[in-house]
């Protein structure tokens, strides 16, 4: 997916001091760009019969939204706290830069529903992980956690390994 990597720009010390960000958004705004990743993203999991599409804010809705309406799923959004307006579940977690956490509505899910856990990217795998903890805790069958891009150097697929992972696009 190297037609992926060139749009995605580095961004030195974002959001802290040490941090390398890589930014999605030029590769967002290129239509032909963003729309093969969306069917990269289809061909992943058009034989899965995926019930939802759970994709963690805010990165993750663009690609999710996109992509459930592509497999004729639904979508659950996974967001910070005290944004959902209904009863939640959370999970806490760490990151490569401190630590955070993630909610989902408590009725999001039904027992046994085929869900894609969907990111924008990979990095250590603690935000990734909490996703998948909430599905499970919920009834959910994860089938896959699917990533725009991984950093395969932090390693982050370690903490799913009791899940399939993909990635359209690989730092090593």
């Amino acid at each position: 997916m190297t037609q992926f990597a060139r749009l995605i720009r580095d961004v030195p010390d974002f959001p802290r001091k040490g941090i390398l960000f890589k930014d999605i958004t030029p590769m967002l705004r290129d239509q032909t760009a963003f729309s093969s990743s969306i069917r990269a993203l289809e061909e992943l999991h058009a034989q899965d019969r995926v019930d939802a599409i759970a994709a963690v804010e805010s990165r993750g809705f663009i690609f999710g939204g996109a992509l459930a309406l592509r497999l004729g799923a639904g979508f659950i959004p996974i967001r910070k706290p005290g944004k959902l307006p209904h009863d939640t579940l959370s999970e806490s977690y760490a990151l490569e830069y401190g630590s955070d956490t993630i909610e989902i509505h408590a009725d999001a899910v039904r027992r046994g529903d085929r869900v894609v856990l969907l990111d924008d990217l990979l990095a250590t795998g603690g935000t990734a992980r909490a996703g998948v903890n909430l599905l499970r805790k919920l009834g959910a069958e994860v089938v896959a956690a699917t990533f725009v891009v991984e950093l395969d150097f932090l390693k982050g697929r370690r903490r799913l390994e009791d899940v399939p992972v993909n990635a359209l696009i690989h730092y090593p």
